[in-house]
């Protein structure tokens, strides 16, 4: 079969440098007046060829796209998610329209006007109008999209309500470090400067709030209730990606970022939707952050209130998984001031 496929290819190759030579010697024929006729047989065959290849083109472009929509994500999974893909395929139809057009004018035109020497061409180098319309017209449809983008950003960055779960998500090479506040519904404070081999967060446990909070494994979520995500990073820059809910942020070293988004789609009902028992929502890095990049994975589970519920009661704070961790805090802190009041 491959050598059957190289002899074909060779012979393609082969008739398309013979073809390339006969015109070339058509051309300096013409030039040296030689031959009299200016349009010869490839001019029609080369002509005729731009409807065909647009013909089949188009169709493989159908073809593909209807193949690809296996790989499409399903629908998303949060409220702000249904208004992102809105403006997402309306994008898509504008450009694809303005695609289709350009590209019907740019194939059908060398073959309705191919070369004749029964017919001179117009030559027309400027024209006001039809440059105005052609900078106007894209400008506006630009302007509109990227005021709607707009409106849709500012909504998904505006302050997070007040019963708004919030939950702590640092990059690092090469893990996600989850945080959730505890009763009190409040993130402690965190200083990198914190950071050991226990406490790999940085929080600060000089602050009330952060004593109750707790890490988790997966990121669990109630559906129907706004969630905010505080995002950072301790080394390089990382990017939290939930493709499901169309959310992508950075995660930057230095500059905390946030991004809010309300779940509307449990990951049983996702799994009914998709017809696979095995769907999960998940959490990735889309930035590439070093040989272990590939494994900045978590998942992420919606579930009912009551189940997220039941999954909170049954959480400890860190501080009560890592009870000598306080004494040993004391100590650095001791040890820290020591050190100032010496200097």
């Amino acid at each position: 079969m491959t050598t059957a496929l190289l002899f074909a290819t060779g012979a393609i190759l082969i008739i398309a440098v013979l073809a390339l030579v006969y015109r070339i010697i058509t051309l300096v024929g013409i030039a040296k007046g030689d031959q009299k006729t200016k349009v010869t047989t490839s001019n029609k065959i080369n002509a005729a060829l731009f409807p065909i290849v647009l013909i089949v083109g188009s169709g493989l472009i159908m073809w593909s796209f209807n193949d690809a929509k296996q790989f499409f994500l399903p629908e998303a999974a949060s409220i702000h998610g249904k208004e992102t893909d809105h403006l997402f395929w309306i994008t898509m139809a504008i450009v694809f329209t303005a695609f289709a057009l350009t590209h019907l004018l740019l194939f059908t035109f060398p073959f309705l006007f191919q070369f004749s020497e029964k017919r001179k061409a117009d030559f027309n180098p400027h024209n006001d109008t039809l440059e105005i319309a052609w900078t106007a017209v894209p400008a506006i449809v630009m302007a509109v999209l990227v005021i709607f983008g707009w409106r849709a950003w500012a909504d998904i960055t505006a302050p997070a309500t007040e019963d708004a779960i919030q939950v702590e998500l640092m990059g690092k090479q090469f893990a996600w470090e989850i945080r959730y506040p505890g009763k009190d519904l409040k993130l402690g404070r965190y200083d990198v400067a914190n950071i050991d081999n226990t406490n790999s967060m940085g929080v600060d446990y000089d602050d009330v709030n952060a004593q109750d909070d707790f890490t988790a494994r997966e990121i669990y979520l109630p559906v129907g209730r706004e969630v905010e995500l505080k995002i950072r990073a301790i080394d390089v820059i990382h990017s939290v990606f939930l493709p499901h809910f169309r959310v992508k942020m950075d995660a930057v070293p230095g500059m905390p970022t946030r991004f809010k988004f309300t779940p509307t789609i449990t990951t049983a009902e996702m799994r009914q939707k998709t017809n696979n028992p095995k769907f999960n929502y998940e959490l990735a890095c889309t930035e590439v952050c070093g040989y272990g990049h590939f494994g900045m994975r978590k998942l992420v589970k919606v579930v009912t209130q009551e189940e997220y519920d039941e999954w909170l009661m049954k959480q400890k704070p860190w501080l009560e998984k890592n009870p000598d961790y306080l004494s040993q805090w004391e100590a650095k802190k001791a040890k820290t001031a020591s050190v100032a009041k010496s200097h």
